[in-house]
């Protein structure tokens, strides 16, 4: 029989009848010190209860609070950098480009600012060279962990103070890397998987692992075999390190996962690749009843986060975790049913052309007014 918590009144009655059988003749009623006494011990009691029914939550790791949950990862995981448990958030870093008379020394931890409010310091000297078409590049890091710290290229920052020879501001070459503390539904679902697909020597599930254990991989995907007998391939997205870019990771990105990969993986694996997803974009026409652009800009992102949404949902084919599935129209639907109910979606069901391809929100016609 399953445990049932009593309420308080069942509590105090409980304890009441208690003290009555206990004591013969005793009336524990009205305003008597047994009545007192009793209700207070029983609330006590159901202080306890209410305690070991939040406990008991606490215990497992699919409803666990934050710093339960915190406990339960640095039990069962073991981050790519060593870490144990939540991904640590991580500073943007970088090149900029300083521009100004030849010979002047910028030194190093000199500060710097972007129009975000985000502050940056440089990691090493910097003589200016005699490159007056050419910004001198210096290393910098930003002060503060977090996805606010990375920049477009181009971005100037100014420096926080004046430096003597420096023509202006600094231009940003290449400013990103920022990453925010992991989520805790990010850190429960790699939580679950280790507790759910133990480590078996190098399978598809340990292939997953590895990669999302890396700071910057947020979803991934393991197709073993795909390629023939004894191959691995692996797809991932860094959805806040590439946030410009729709989260689909970079050359860079692609080497870092695959170095790390190719540390863990089993000697026996004939081949392994390390590649990004294809962008597979999803049109659709849309007529709405009450038409704005605010109401256009609810719909492309209720679509938008549906598509992400249906791309982490795990789903296989032929025993190969792929990151596309057909778009069927009326997942957008109620997509844009979640905005407003009075449109019409002119769609049909979207298969994916290959293996590599992930749904990503395309272009949503409207009829011409």
């Amino acid at each position: 029989m399953p445990w049932q918590t009593p309420s308080l009144r069942q509590v105090r009655e409980m304890v009441r009848n208690d003290i009555t059988t206990s004591l013969a003749g005793a009336a524990v009623v009205g305003n008597t010190v047994l009545r007192v006494m009793a209700d207070a011990q029983a609330g006590l009691a159901r202080l306890l209860l209410k305690f070991l029914d939040w406990l008991a939550l606490q215990l497992m790791p699919d409803t666990a609070e934050t710093i339960w949950l915190d406990r339960h990862g640095t039990i069962w995981l073991v981050n790519a950098d060593g870490s144990l448990g939540r991904k640590s958030p991580m500073p943007a870093s970088g090149t900029v480009g300083f521009s100004g008379t030849p010979g002047v020394l910028i030194p190093e931890g000199f500060g710097l600012t972007a129009p975000s409010g985000d502050t940056y310091e440089t990691l090493e000297f910097l003589t200016l060279p005699d490159l007056p078409f050419q910004p001198a590049e210096v290393a910098v890091k930003a002060l503060n962990p977090g996805t606010s710290g990375n920049q477009l290229a181009g971005t100037l920052l100014a420096p926080t103070t004046s430096q003597f020879g420096v023509a202006g501001d600094v231009v940003v070459i290449d400013l990103r890397g920022g990453l925010e503390t992991e989520t805790d539904e990010q850190l429960r679902a790699r939580v679950l998987a280790r507790i759910r697909q133990p480590p078996m020597g190098g399978d598809a599930d340990d292939y997953w692992q590895w990669a999302m254990s890396i700071p910057s991989v947020t979803r991934c995907w393991v197709a073993a075999r795909e390629l023939g007998m004894g191959t691995v391939t692996v797809r991932f997205m860094v959805d806040a390190l590439r946030a410009d870019t729709g989260g689909f990771p970079t050359m860079d990105d692609i080497n870092v996962v695959y170095g790390y990969l190719d540390q863990k993986r089993p000697v026996a694996v004939r081949d392994f690749y390390v590649t990004s997803p294809v962008p597979e974009p999803i049109d659709f026409h849309l007529t709405l009843a009450n038409d704005s652009m605010n109401l256009r800009a609810q719909v492309a992102q209720s679509v938008a986060a549906m598509l992400t949404e249906r791309a982490m949902c795990a789903h296989t084919i032929n025993g190969q975790l792929l990151p596309g599935t057909t778009i069927m129209a009326a997942w957008v639907a109620e997509a844009i049913n979640r905005v407003t109910q009075d449109f019409d979606l002119d769609m049909d069901d979207h298969p994916m052309p290959h293996n590599g391809a992930l749904a990503v929100l395309g272009t949503i016609s409207y009829p011409v007014p």
